[in-house]
């Protein structure tokens, strides 16, 4: 009788790999499953306030967060499973070459034979992005309209989402095609270190997208005003040039038009870096906190007014200090580092890339038996045969984005932010209804931001001197 590892031996080669390629898949989410489940458990049975917390947070709003946070991961739990089903059936039932052939058959009716294999690499990836949005989109309309809705951030019509959704597909097809079909032809053109221009390729595409995201692409779906000449505007110009952080301008985004959700970036590169505040960050400015005025209401048909009985958003001190936590990641060299560590990464995936896009079987797993397509061949190593690299990958970028956070507030300790910062902490942990015990292998392997209860933990000491 032959043992497992003999018939496993037998079995030719493309069917070991597209078998390893499904079993890893289940197995990683079976690990997401059962990490998930424990974070579940937490959210049901930590019902009341721990004592640790008794002077953070107040029951109602414990109440409120374990609910959302409970909302949330059943959500997950199912719309992560129906995505396990879906890619599981895609593979077994040959979806990926079904497309590419239906591809083909449109790019010739167009005039395009077979040898414009870019064409219709291009009208794949149409396809295949179109698939995905609207395979999609009962998950996102559910998110948004029944569960944001339900705990008090949706701020969004349906006209609004379905409009958003569609400009987002537009511009996303916009970028994606003409780059992919430039990476296609470098990699055809490039001959043996095809790899390394592939690689530069992709590096000037990204550091012109994240130059040109706030100031070209992100107002085609937000408004973007200047912050008002004030005492706010004055301190963080201030603050930015004690530590030499070369701003030039400070916007406010109108985040609240869509979601009650708040954030604060900064971008650009060398002596051009801009701020970004998201309006509900800021209780002087959110909409969400200012009484709707006469007259007023059929001016935004398109997003929702709510109003609270309690003011969301910081007070300039505590904008300020969450500031001196964001430009503590500028002045760390985190962003730096950060960008060297992908480049790194898509480097090596490059590398690995052309070593392995020679070989006949990887394709042949996957449905490819007469023909190797380029973009074909970017998706079954990058998407499947790397998929194990990238989860330890992930693992480790999400711990050393957990200690660059306490770096962050360490140096915002530094600016004497501790305080306002602690405080900072506690008001958008309550905005953002987050929960604030987590299991501890869950917290581990997910949270890229330590948990509140250790950040304030941290600030403490420093608070109290």
């Amino acid at each position: 009788m032959a043992l497992p590892g003999e018939l496993w031996a037998e079995l030719p080669a493309e069917k070991r790999i597209f078998t390893s390629v499904l079993l890893f898949s289940w197995a990683v989410y079976l690990w997401e499953a059962f990490l998930a489940h424990r974070q579940r458990r937490v959210y049901r049975t930590t019902t009341h306030v721990p004592w640790e917390l008794g002077q953070i947070m107040d029951s109602e709003t414990f109440e409120k967060s374990r609910l959302y946070q409970l909302d949330k991961s059943t959500f997950s739990f199912w719309s992560g499973l129906y995505s396990e089903l879906e890619g599981t059936m895609i593979l077994i039932c040959g979806g990926i070459p079904f497309l590419w052939n239906l591809s083909g058959q449109i790019s010739g009716r167009a005039g395009f034979g077979p040898e414009y294999e870019i064409v219709q690499s291009l009208v794949f990836l149409l396809l295949a992005t179109l698939f995905s949005a609207l395979t999609g989109l009962p998950w996102s309309l559910y998110n948004t309209f029944v569960i944001e809705e339900k705990h008090g951030f949706n701020q969004q019509t349906l006209g609004f989402f379905f409009k958003d959704a569609i400009k987002k597909f537009i511009v996303t097809q916009c970028i994606l095609l003409p780059v992919t079909s430039l990476l296609l032809y470098i990699i055809k053109i490039g001959g043996d270190y095809f790899f390394i221009y592939a690689w530069l390729f992709t590096l000037v595409v990204s550091l012109v997208l994240v130059t040109i995201y706030a100031d070209y692409i992100a107002p085609l779906f937000d408004k973007f005003i200047p912050l008002p000449e004030g005492e706010l505007k004055q301190q963080i110009e201030v603050m930015a040039k004690s530590i030499d952080f070369p701003l030039t301008k400070v916007y406010v985004v109108e985040g609240s038009k869509r979601s009650s959700h708040s954030n604060a970036y900064f971008y650009g590169f060398f002596k051009n870096k801009r701020i970004v505040l998201f309006d509900t960050l800021l209780e002087d400015y959110s909409a969400l906190n200012k009484e709707p005025v006469e007259g007023e209401e059929g001016e935004n048909e398109e997003t929702k007014s709510k109003t609270k009985n309690k003011k969301q958003g910081c007070k300039n001190e505590e904008v300020l200090a969450v500031l001196g936590h964001e430009l503590g990641h500028w002045k760390l060299g985190h962003t730096v580092k950060n960008i060297i560590i992908s480049q790194m990464n898509s480097f090596l995936c490059f590398f690995l890339f052309a070593v392995l896009i020679g070989r006949k079987e990887l394709f042949a797993a996957f449905g490819f038996y007469e023909t190797q397509p380029t973009l074909i061949g970017l998706m079954i190593i990058f998407q499947f045969i790397f998929s194990p690299y990238n989860e330890i990958l992930s693992f480790c970028l999400t711990v050393l984005s957990r200690r660059f956070e306490f770096q962050a507030d360490a140096f915002a300790k530094e600016l004497g932010k501790a305080k306002d910062l602690y405080s900072a902490l506690i008001k958008l942990n309550k905005d953002n209804l987050g929960f604030p015990v987590s299991d501890w292998i869950f917290s581990m392997w997910h949270y890229s931001h330590p948990p509140l209860l250790e950040r304030l933990q941290a600030l403490k000491d420093a608070k109290q001197e």
